[in-house]
Order: structure tokens, then sequence, then C-alpha cells
């Protein structure tokens, strides 16, 4: 498998890329204007929230940000296209020759482009739907060289992107639309609008069996653009392949040159932070990973306190606020947390609720691995004393009485740790 990707990501601005129009409409045809409908003498006015997100992306890619950015018309008709022409870019992109890096390599980024999203045609039994609310919405096209040649690939990149995605602020609930572009001959034949791996995997391996099929007979691919057949596992015709020049691209008069807008957000590449938190602190890269690559709550905690506590004790805290679904926690509660953590009392979802309130938790204050120290001093300095410990509760009580007033501990924790010790020292 060697493939290159089109990945349209669809930019979480408030209002379209040419217009004023609500990007949040429900209700089929509500949210147009005579802009995002093509009409005559309509003009398009760019939305600089769209720029900046798109700049942002770029930049965290690693492209070569553009000095200026423009637009052209790709001129085509369909039916989801108004105009018969989509505002799009093409000499001045927003950034060239990025890259996104995975375990195996640097999967190489040709260009990230902004554009609009056409009108969603919906297809039923004999006749066909248009709803033009989705006609203008900001697109960023992030097309990559063919360099993804397995399913883990594949899978490794489409997460690393998405969580890039989401910590520059684009939501990624909805599937990334993605286009397959495969050539094993000169022609190039794109494989439109996939979503989900799976899709993507079983899309590929059958595009790539066709072509080698028709080329190991001596016949020829055709340039085409093809969509995919979910039920059938297979890929369909669906229109010819236009050429760039087929294209009949032109500047787009009615929009100016932008400078790219400079941004000095702090970039966070989630699987670079597992990478150096474990390497640093020693935890598991893949935990790390799981915990951060889709949550700036627990990256923000994680950040915070991995220089005051150990990261193991760290991940077993967000894992818990995780497991009892509760967000929110803070800098200063989370810190409460761990320190009861140390104690050794158990976190529940009880607990977690108390500290978030600002409660009073009676729990020790003292760490359990001072209590247990303690405990192994006084018995090696009372050993007669304690070797019938069961039939001498005076004995039993002098220790706890002695650790819990030297230590200003809970007497009932350390009562609970001498026998747990005294239990295990027996045994043995």
């Amino acid at each position: 498998m060697k493939i290159g990707l089109e990945v349209h990501v669809a930019l979480p601005t408030k209002s379209k890329l040419f217009c004023a129009c609500s990007t949040d409409a429900t209700e089929p045809n509500s949210s147009i204007c005579p802009i995002c409908m093509g009409f005559p003498g309509s003009k398009p006015m760019l939305n600089r929230a769209a720029l900046d997100y798109a700049s942002n992306v770029s930049r965290t890619l690693g492209c070569m940000p553009a000095q200026m950015v423009s637009f052209v018309r790709k001129v085509y008709f369909y039916p989801d296209l108004p105009k018969s022409y989509q505002i799009t870019q093409l000499q001045e992109p927003v950034g060239v020759d990025g890259s996104v890096e995975i375990s195996s390599k640097k999967v190489k980024i040709r260009r990230i482009q902004l554009e609009e999203d056409p009108a969603k045609i919906i297809r039923e039994s004999g006749y066909t739907l248009m709803d033009f609310n989705r006609s203008g919405i900001p697109l960023l096209e992030i097309v990559t060289e063919p360099d993804i040649a397995s399913e883990e690939e594949l899978r490794e990149f489409l997460g690393e992107l998405r969580s890039i995605l989401y910590y520059v602020g684009i939501n990624i609930e909805k599937e990334l639309k993605v286009d397959l572009n495969i050539s094993l001959s000169k022609a190039r034949v794109e494989v439109k609008n996939v979503t989900g791996i799976r899709n993507l995997v079983d899309a590929a391996n059958y595009e790539i069996k066709r072509q080698t099929e028709l080329t190991s007979k001596g016949k020829e691919v055709v340039q085409e653009t093809r969509s995919y057949n979910e039920a059938e596992v297979r890929t369909e015709s669906s229109r010819e392949k236009e050429s760039d020049e087929e294209y009949g691209f032109i500047f787009e008069p009615d929009l100016t040159s932008y400078k790219l807008p400079s941004s000095n957000a702090k970039v966070v590449l989630a699987s670079k932070v597992a990478r150096e938190y474990s390497r640093k602190y020693g935890a598991k890269e893949k935990t790390i990973l799981e915990l951060i690559q889709f949550d700036r709550e627990s990256y923000a905690l994680m950040d915070h306190a991995k220089d005051k506590a150990e990261m193991q004790k760290i991940i077993a805290v967000i894992e818990l606020l995780k497991k009892y679904e509760s967000t929110g926690i803070g800098n200063e509660k989370f810190e409460e947390l761990l320190e009861i953590a140390k104690s050794g009392a158990q976190i529940n979802a009880e607990l977690i609720k108390k500290v978030k309130s600002g409660q009073r938790v009676e729990t020790s204050s003292v760490n359990l691995q001072s209590i247990d120290k303690e405990i192994t001093t006084m018995i090696k300095n009372h050993k007669e004393l304690l070797k019938e410990y069961e039939k001498n509760p005076k004995a039993f009580n002098f220790i706890v009485g002695e650790v819990a007033a030297k230590l200003k501990a809970n007497p009932r924790d350390v009562a609970i740790r001498l026998r747990a010790v005294l239990e295990k020292g027996f045994k043995d």
C-alpha cells in the first residue's frame, strides 16, 4: 500500500468562509444568502477567523508559511456548486512542505489550503435533494505526499493529525472526510469522501488490487474520480477525473491577497509530550499518550504537577478522574487529590466531589510510607514485646500510640498498617 491523502477539515467558525451566514443551522436551507448561493452580483468577504485557524494548523505541521495568500476559482459544473466554480487556493496556499511525525517515519505534507465546502447532496430513490446550509462552510484541505504504506501507518497518521487539530482548537468529533489518491501507473485515481479508518484501508486495498489486475492484463487505468461503496466494500466509478487544465483556474477577482496572520500560541504535540515525559519521569509513553491525546484538561493537570509528584501517581489520579467523569477540577484541587492519594486513602467519586466543592476530607496527612518506616523501627526496638502481639493488646496499642504521636498521624491508620506489617512478618 502506498497512498496519498487529501484530508478535509471543517473549521469551527461561527460564520461561513465568504459570508455572514451561520455555520450552525439545523433546518435544511435555512442558513443561506446570495453569496453562498452564488447569485449574480454577490461579492465574497473573507472570514479572518478561518484564516487564523488555517495559519495555526500550518505552523503546527511545520509548513513553510506563505508571505501572502490568495484565492482562485476552480471551475467545474456539479449540482452542489451553484456558482459552477469553487473558491479555493492554488499558487499561494496557506502553507507547503510540512510533515507529521509518526513512529516509523515522517509523512510529508505537500500543501495546506483554505476553500469553501459545496452544498450537501441527498440522494433518494428516484429524486435528489440539495441542502445549501453547507455551501460556503470553511474547509481546510491537508494534502500529503504518497508516503503511507500500511494500515498501521494510516491509523497512526490520522490519530496524530486529529490530535494536532484538537489542540489547535478544531472540533474533531465528526469523522474527517478523506480523499485517497492512488496511482500505480500514469493515471491518478481519486476515491472521494471516505470516512473511518476501516473504510479507508478497505477502499485503498480494493483500488490497489483493481488497478494491479488491469495493468497485469495490459489494460489502461482510467484517470477518474471514484466513490466508495461501504456495503459492498468496493470503489465505483463516479466521473472522469479532471486535469488542472480542465478546471480552468482563474484568479478570484473579488478577493484580494492577504497577509498570513502570525501566531504566538503554544503548540502542543501530544505524542512529543508523551515521549518526553516517559523519558524524563519513567512512565509508559503509550499510557501518557492515551490520557492526553484528546484531552486538554488531562494534559494541563499533568504538565502542572509533573515536578510535584511521581508521574505514576499523577497518572493514577487522572485515570480516576476520567473513570468518574469528573472535569474542571483545577490545579489546586488536583494537588489536594494527589496528597490524598499519597496518604493511601481510596479515591472514589464521592471523595472527588468533596474535594471539588471545597469540603474537608478526613484522611491522614501522613504518607503511609512514613508510617511503615516508623513501624519497622519500633518493631526492631521491641521484638520481644511484640512476639505474641495478638495476646498482648497493650504492646500493640503502645506501638500505635508511639508512632501516631511521633508522626501526628491518625491512630486508626497506624493500627491498620501495624497489623498488616506484623501479619506479613509472622507469615514470613
